[in-house]
């Protein structure tokens, strides 16, 4: 029996260097999705300056790591600003959103409950 993929869109034992697995595009937001399941999303973004996520909300803790430009979450209507080195945490169910205020990269892990899933 085959062993389950658990990590795609990324080559196995070697190195990579996180912020460039994810290019640019003008007037657009490119992501790369490195696990989906029940319990978690792990996916990295790059967002032109401008490009954003309208409010939504999400059924799991949301977690953004910016690794590379700027970011402002509207988290529950608060603002917050974000840059590269930077974690902001978005609770589950909490409307939020997301605009580039200058191109920036994320990767967002997304965990679920377990009684959620």
């Amino acid at each position: 029996m085959d062993k389950p993929i658990l990590i795609k869109n990324i080559p196995y034992s070697e190195p990579h260097v996180l912020v460039d697995l994810v290019d640019y595009e003008k007037g657009r937001v490119v992501s790369r999705t490195f696990a989906q399941n029940e319990g978690l999303s792990l996916t990295l973004f790059a967002f032109d300056e401008g490009e954003g996520l309208s409010t939504h909300a999400a059924p799991g803790d949301a977690m953004v790591q910016v690794l590379d430009g700027e970011v402002m979450l509207t988290i529950g209507g608060k603002e917050v600003v974000a840059k590269a080195g930077e974690v902001v945490v978005m609770p589950a169910d909490v409307p939020h959103s997301v605009n580039a205020t200058k191109p920036f990269k994320m990767l967002l892990t997304v965990v679920k409950s377990p009684k959620d899933i």
